[in-house]
Formats: structure tokens, C-alpha cells, sequence
């Protein structure tokens, strides 16, 4: 297995939604329906004699972040801007924690100096909640 280890899930229990905790500069978030977050690396082979690589080149990483929020969490942040639009608000990094019931295995994610991409509203008659999602910049994502 490539020398990775696989441990049993503690009794029968994976990390969900219910196991998270996300802080937004600092502040944890109630308000966060959804959060999207990756990091993608150029790689190349490189080839030289014969039909088969014999190396490989390894370019820029791109880190991709997106956020739903409900509506009173997008003006509580709003609340940060002397503008009041969020894509004028500071960098800030979000951090993402897993802490399982009944253990102390805590996992740690955070993405670093985010800003908001976009603003906006949309709401229609009969919703009983509104969220919106947004597009985040960030410069890389710290996975421990």
C-alpha cells in the first residue's frame, strides 16, 4: 500500500459536517452552509530518448476556495468593509477543524490570505432562508 497505513475509523465514526468548526478571520462562522476548498499543481512529464518520460516538471500550485453563506453572516462581514463591499475587505484566512466526539484528533486545514471575489444578493418570494455562495481568492492552503 505504498507505505501508507490505514488505521480503523474509532467506532465506526467519519468526520461529517456536524464535526466542524470554521473561524473567519479569526471568528468562528454559524452562518456557513458550505465550504469548497482545493489546490491544484502543473506536473508534466518530460521526455527524452525512447517513448517513455524520464523526468517530470513540476510548476505553480493554484489554490480554489468557495464559501456559502447565510444571509446574516454575509452582513456581519460586510460590517468589516469601509466600503461595504466585501471584495474591499483585507486578506484574512479561514480556518477549517474537524473535532470528532469522543476523541482529541483534531484535524486542522487553513487558507490563507482570502478575499472575496464577488458580492451579491438574490433572494425570491417564499424562501424561508438565504444563502449565497462566493468565489475566494487565496494564496495557498495549509493542509496541517
Amino acid at each position: 500500500m505504498n507505505g501508507i497505513r490505514h488505521l480503523p475509523l474509532i467506532n465506526g465514526v467519519e468526520p461529517s459536517w456536524a464535526n466542524l468548526v470554521v473561524t473567519i478571520a479569526g471568528v468562528p462562522e454559524v452562518g456557513i452552509t458550505k465550504i469548497d476548498y482545493a489546490d491544484k499543481q502543473a506536473m508534466d512529464n518530460i521526455y527524452g530518448a525512447g517513448q517513455l518520460p524520464v523526468s517530470r516538471g513540476y510548476g505553480n500550485i493554484e489554490p480554489t476556495c468557495s464559501i456559502t453563506l447565510l444571509r446574516s453572516s454575509v452582513e456581519a462581514i460586510r460590517a468589516a468593509s469601509l466600503t461595504g463591499r466585501l471584495q474591499d475587505i483585507g486578506n484574512f484566512d479561514i480556518v477549517v477543524c474537524f473535532i470528532p466526539l469522543n476523541s482529541t484528533l483534531i484535524t486542522t486545514h487553513t487558507i490563507r490570505n482570502c478575499q472575496f471575489k464577488d458580492d451579491s444578493l438574490a433572494i425570491a418570494q417564499g424562501e424561508t432562508k438565504n444563502e449565497t455562495a462566493f468565489e475566494l481568492i487565496c494564496s495557498h492552503i495549509d493542509w496541517k
